[in-house]
Parts: C-alpha cells; structure tokens; sequence
C-alpha cells in the first residue's frame, strides 16, 4: 500500500468523533503500512465547489469533454486522479439530518462522473475504477445502526450505491452512534467501534 486518502467532513474539525476515528484508521493502516503516504483533504475546513454550468452541459449531452473544458471538470479530473492514485480511501463524516453532509455530496458529484468512473451499458452503470478497500467512520447523534434504531440510516445505502456505482463496493462501515447520550454512550460507541476495525482483516494491497 503506498497512498492512503483521507476525507473528512465535519465542522468540528479536529474535535469531531468522525474525524478522530478516522485518523485512528488511518494510523493502524500506516502502522501496517509505514510507507504509505496519506493524502488528507478536510471538505469543511476548505469545501469543494459545487459542479457548474459547464460540467453539468457537458455529462448533459453524454461527451467526453477534454481537460479544461470548464473548472468545475477541471477539479473533477483532478479529485479523480486522485482516487485513481489511492490504494484505500477512509471517510470520517457525521451524519446530518440522516444523511451525508454537502461538503461530502460535493465531492460525490465531482468523482461519480459518466464516461470517466462510470459507464451506461444496457444492463445499467458499470463502474470503471478498480475496487478498493473503503473504510467509513459515521458518527450521529442518535441510533441508526442497530436495535433499536431511532432515527432513518440515508448515508450507508447512499454511499453504497453512490461509491458502487464507479467500482468501489469493498465499503467497511464503523458506526458512532448516541453520541448526544453523554459520556457513557460515547465509550460505548467508541468500544463498538474499535471492536469492528479490530476485527477487520485491512487486507493489505
């Protein structure tokens, strides 16, 4: 494994549940991995643009547009490349009003893109970057993911078929979840948490 791509999302930054057990994924796979490089983008400190005119004319009318048609496919052959060049993703975001917040959506937009991660066949899209592992810290405030579950889980079935859609259907899923319980619940969901990504294999690449 040599490159380790970082998302996160959360407007607390550093102090965020997502943001923290992201890194903390991320720090088991350099210590298995110490040569890896992490490449870190933090969408709430510097949020991507949304998709313009130009990129929504041209996926419009089905064309392969060449780079620089527009900045907003600029970027996007840019977050690509980027993708394409990472040997695993992690993603720390919160769940907002049950699903993923903008700045994640955003980045979803630019890299889930026709002709370039995906292609329509008649038996639907066909995803066309090679699979990878993808690990997925989501923290909420309420309880999503198992029983009893409290509030509406959007952001597991949207990210498996958002990420599947181009290829990456390796998701692995670390819930934080009652995290507005207090102190008790959040080493709860921290334990539940740890439990799961001890028993991950992190295949290695």
């Amino acid at each position: 494994m040599n490159v380790i791509l970082h998302l996160t999302c959360s407007p607390r930054g550093a102090a965020a549940h997502s943001t923290r057990f992201s890194r903390h994924i991320v720090d088991r796979l350099r210590a298995r991995h110490p040569q890896a490089r992490v490449t870190h983008r933090d969408f709430a400190a510097a949020p991507l643009p949304h998709v313009d005119a130009g990129y929504a004319q041209s996926l419009g009318g089905g064309l392969v547009q060449a780079d620089g048609a527009s900045p907003s496919l600029e970027l996007s052959d840019r977050l690509i490349a980027e993708l394409q060049g990472a040997d695993c993703v992690v993603i720390g975001t919160p769940m907002h009003n049950y699903g993923v917040p903008s700045v994640l959506k955003a980045w979803i937009d630019h890299v889930v893109r026709i002709h370039r991660t995906f292609a329509p066949t008649p038996q639907g899209k066909q995803g066309l970057l090679q699979d990878r592992p993808v690990y997925i810290a989501v923290a909420a405030g309420g309880g999503y993911a198992d029983d009893p579950a409290r509030q509406p889980d959007f952001v597991t079935p949207y990210l498996r078929a958002a990420l599947g859609t181009i290829g990456l259907r390796d998701l692995r899923f670390f819930p934080l979840q009652r995290l507005v319980l207090g102190d008790t619940a959040i080493e709860q969901a921290w334990q539940s948490a740890e439990a799961l990504l001890e028993s991950d294999s992190m295949t290695p690449l």
